[in-house]
Formats: C-alpha cells, structure tokens, sequence
C-alpha cells in the first residue's frame, strides 16, 4: 500500500499535535453551486454572483460549472426559483380569499427582500421552475375559488406580482443606503421640510398635505397597496 505524501510511518509526539487529514471536496453538483451563490448574492447582491466569482467561492474554474449550469441566466433562474421555494402559499378557502392573498404578498415580500434584490430576477420573468410554478398554481386556485374570473385571476396574478417585486427592490435599495451609511430618516425629514417650503399658490395639495405625504413606513405603504388592489379585485368576482 503507497504511503501518503507526508507519512514516514513514525508516530507522532505526544507533545506535538497530529497532522489531521486534508479536507475532502465536495463534489460539485447544481445545488451546491445554487447553494454558493445565493450567499453571494446574500452578501454583496445580484451584481456579484457572477459565474467566475461562483467558481471562485468554490474553488475551482469557471468551466467546470457549466457541466451543471448553461451560464448566468439559468443560474440566476435557478436561484429564483430555490427563493421562492421559501414563499407560503395557502390552501385555497373560498370564504377567505381577499385575506390569503395578502398574507401571500407579505410572505413573498418578507421573502423577496431578505434575499436582497433576487426581485430584479422576478422582473419580466415567466415562472416556469417548479417552486414558481407550484405558487402560480395556488394563487389561481385561490382566486378562482373566491369567484375571480377567470381572465380577471390571470391578469391579477401577474399584476400582484409586479407589486410585490417592485415594493422588494425598494426596500432593498434603501437597506443598501442605510448599510452605506445614509441616515433615511434625516434625509425624509429633508424632503418633509422641502414640501413645506414649496410656495402654496403653486402647490397648494402638496403644502397643505405635507404630513399625509410623507406618513407611513414602507410595510404601511405596501399593506395600504393591497388594499386597494383586493378591494378592486372583489369588484371582478361572478355573481
């Protein structure tokens, strides 16, 4: 039997610490390497999680990836998709539809912007992964039991979704101001103190309803938001 490089066949002194034996590598498998960059994207956004910064992180070469993944595109379509795993979707309950869509906009919001801005790969994106898929499925059956039509749900769907991404990379855009070091809330009371400033002959709704405008935080915002857009929906329920 061959010795390994290293091995003289001398124990080693108690008083001296044994060599431990090198790390086995883990093989590389499409999980592994979705699992890798989502924590890229996690640290340091969407922008890094290229496929030579991914191979990095994994210690090899880019080339060796793509036996696993086609190129960016689909690496970034399999992350989406390994989000949106995370996402909560309801059993459809006729008697609670206008609740159980909200509860899934919050799910996925809360979902969207603790990936930091995974939402700019929702964006103009056909859910065809089977997570998204799963989803779609779910919130149709929702709304259909509820009574939606049928072109009314399909188009809703695709509408809360544009909400639900836009509101995420918001927020993900102000988190990345606030790790940077901007202090949001002198900046609003700025803007707040700038409306009040505006001449009121010019602007008389936007002076004298300066504390409306600027209330609320963006969680408030986003609720208000559905609201409204359930309210709308009802009115597309068949009698």
């Amino acid at each position: 039997m061959a010795k390994k490089a290293g091995d003289t066949g001398i124990p080693t002194p108690p008083w001296r610490t044994p060599p431990k034996p090198a790390p086995t590598k883990q093989p590389l498998s499409q999980g592994l390497i979705v699992d890798t960059a989502l924590r890229v994207l996690e640290a340091e956004g969407l922008d890094a999680v290229t496929m030579r910064r991914v191979a990095q992180e994994l210690d090899t070469g880019p080339a060796s990836l793509y036996a696993h993944v086609s190129n960016k595109e689909e690496l970034q379509q399999l992350m989406l998709d390994r989000v949106a795993g995370e996402i909560e979707v309801p059993e459809p309950d006729p008697e609670h539809w206008q609740e159980q869509i909200k509860q899934f906009a919050l799910n996925s919001q809360r979902v969207w912007v603790q990936y930091a801005d995974i939402a700019k790969v929702s964006l103009a994106n056909i859910p065809t992964g089977p997570n998204q898929l799963r989803i779609a499925e779910r919130m149709l059956a929702v709304l259909r039991a509820g009574g939606v039509s049928e072109q009314a749900a399909t188009w809703a769907l695709d509408r809360l979704a544009l909400m639900i991404d836009a509101d995420a990379i918001e927020a993900g855009i102000y988190r990345k101001k606030t790790a940077e070091g901007v202090d949001l809330e002198a900046y609003f009371g700025q803007i707040t103190e700038y409306f009040k400033s505006l001449p009121p002959e010019q602007f008389p709704h936007i002076t004298s309803m300066v504390d409306s405008l600027t209330s609320g935080d963006g969680d408030q915002r986003f609720e208000f938001g559905l609201d409204v857009f359930i309210r709308g929906l009802e009115t597309y329920v068949e009698k």
